[in-house]
């Protein structure tokens, strides 16, 4: 019998961090049936010569549970080699969901993942109601990648407690029947559950995401669930301010650890200059807790945000901008920023810096107003010394005077060269916040594995082939348990990328596309290099392009 599909004269790099070698792969049927020298007939043959057959990349941390609805290609991810992503991070999510709580859900992702509620309106399907539901519908829209869903513990506090989980902690009943919701999930084939405990992941009406106000008692309990069925995995945005771990957060992270005796992923880890020290001293404090099944997560782009001043998300972890998301009509936000009190509490919060503090690293990237173009490319910095102002009030004049229509650009996190080196080298990181599905309209962090094999792995050297290939297939399908997909093996999911070593590549910038449900724009990062993504055996993505197949599968643990 021919092969389906025979790639031929490929370097594979198989995902274990063994040294490469090469081989031909033969698929059939979507699974690979041999790596060697073949001869075999094939239906379809691509020759990789001088190319790197490596398995599917697996993106940890994405938020398509939206998206899926009008995108089941889950672009741009196979624009870069992903095959899997695995959904539901940060505590928020759209199931499960009773037909009255959908504003609110959607509100939450407004809030928290800075998706554009006109977006949501319009392509959310809402053919579900429970979570084993919402996996089933998303298996019907015959999805391009696989899918691996994480249970977001939000939406299920909502489901059992309604208006009451913005508020308090549950009750015992409650909590029992949100673990039994919990169970539901898992035995549907859940990989475990996440939350957040982040102070800008405000929800609906400026009120804490639910899950925010979960009790250790609570947490105790979801653990359970893992640790009674063997499996799963939880993730949890955990550092208040970026990569300083509090000791309430090491207290959870212990109780998740302790509970479900399963292994936890948090984030955010990223190196910082303003806080030289914080990742160091992070792993430091925690190395017990590594021991124990922790998993730092980070990412390898340097982190640059386009922000728009009508949902300044950036902005989310001060207390002084909290306003800002209760009522968020033109009006209300125009009066906030021309509010002396609010200037001033703002001045106050930048000196306990959460997400930035520093001005010459906020450029001003667009402005409606003709009058005001010549402010376009300069910083804030550049801007307050020029007008002899404050930097707070540079900003936010210049807000006004562009009637809240203009945008800057952040450049916050991951830029020291040597301590990049450092974060990346590190086995005990797990690599992902691609965050695809999420801040469509600000940023795109989801080309993160192409950057990492052009830039730290091909230019800096900073990690092999072959480790920077293990960190994006078999490290994150260890965690969560993805049992035939990571490595290149006979008998496993035919999830292959193929792609030139010498070419392989992205720009931490994106580029606007207007695709989104009514010709919203959303930011896209393109790829270089990525000449064929195939999952499950069948091309999703080559020729710059993505294909007619839809062969992805949703995952079960």
């Amino acid at each position: 019998m021919a092969l389906d599909l025979l790639i031929k004269n490929g370097t594979v790099v198989d995902g274990s961090g063994a040294p490469r070698y090469q081989a031909d792969v033969g698929v059939l049927r979507g699974r690979i049936v041999s790596i060697g020298k073949s001869k075999d007939a094939a239906k379809r043959v691509i020759d990789a010569s001088d190319c790197v057959v490596a398995p599917g990349f697996i993106d940890p941390h994405t938020h398509y549970d939206a998206q899926m609805c009008w995108d089941n290609a889950a672009t741009p991810s196979p624009w870069h080699g992903v095959t899997s992503v695995v959904m539901g991070n940060c505590g928020v999510g759209i199931a499960p969901c009773r037909p009255a709580a959908r504003e609110i859900a959607m509100r939450d992702l407004v809030n928290v993942e800075a998706i554009p509620f006109e977006v949501l309106e319009r392509g959310i399907t809402w053919d579900f109601e429970t979570f084993p539901e919402f996996m089933a519908a998303a298996a019907r829209r015959r999805p391009g990648v696989n899918l691996a869903f994480l249970a977001p513990l939000t939406p299920f506090r909502h489901y059992v407690m309604g208006d009451a989980s913005m508020e308090r902690a549950a009750s015992a009943d409650e909590t029992a029947r949100i673990a039994a919701l919990l169970g539901e999930a898992m035995d549907a084939g859940a990989f475990g559950f996440s939350s957040t405990v982040l102070n800008q992941h405000m929800g609906f009406g400026g009120r804490p995401l639910a899950c925010r106000n979960a009790s250790l008692a609570e947490y105790q309990a979801y653990g359970d669930v893992l640790k009674k069925r063997g499996r799963g995995a939880i993730e949890v945005a955990l550092t208040r301010q970026i990569a300083v771990l509090e000791d309430d957060g090491y207290e959870l992270l212990d109780v998740l650890l302790a509970a479900s005796e399963r292994p936890v992923t948090f984030i955010a880890m990223f190196d910082r200059d303003d806080i030289p020290e914080a990742v160091r001293d992070t792993l430091a404090k925690i190395a017990p807790l590594i021991a124990r099944g922790a998993r730092p997560q980070t990412s390898p782009l340097p982190l640059t945000r386009e922000l728009n001043m009508r949902n300044p998300f950036v902005f989310a972890p001060f207390p002084s901008w909290r306003a800002l998301f209760v009522d968020q009509s033109k009006p209300a936000q125009r009066a906030i920023y021309a509010d002396p009190e609010f200037r001033a509490q703002f001045r106050e919060d930048l000196k306990r810096p959460q997400t930035f503090g520093n001005w010459t690293r906020v450029r001003v990237h667009e402005v409606r107003n003709a009058e005001l173009k010549g402010f376009e490319g300069k910083t804030i910095d550049e801007i307050a010394k020029a007008q002899g102002k404050d930097p707070v009030d540079a900003f936010l004049d210049l807000t006004l005077a562009d009637d809240l229509d203009n945008e800057f650009i952040l450049s916050t996190f991951n830029h020291r060269v040597d301590r990049m080196k450092e974060i990346l080298a590190n086995r005990d990181m797990l690599l992902g916040l691609g965050d695809g599905g999420a801040h469509v309209d600000i940023l795109c962090d989801a080309g993160y594995p192409t950057f990492l094999l052009g830039t730290w792995v091909r230019e800096h050297a900073a990690l092999t082939l072959e480790e920077g290939v293990r960190r994006l297939t078999g490290d994150p399908a260890d965690f969560f348990g993805i049992r035939d997909r990571g490595r290149l093996g006979v008998g496993l999911a035919a999830d292959i990328t193929v792609f030139d070593p010498a070419t392989v590549g992205s720009s931490n910038r994106g580029e606007r596309r207007y695709d989104l449900p009514g010709g919203a724009k959303r930011i896209v990062m393109p790829s270089r290099g990525i000449l064929h993504t195939i999952v499950n055996g069948e091309t999703l993505y080559e020729n710059g392009a993505v294909t007619e197949a839809r062969a992805g599968q949703v995952l079960r643990s």
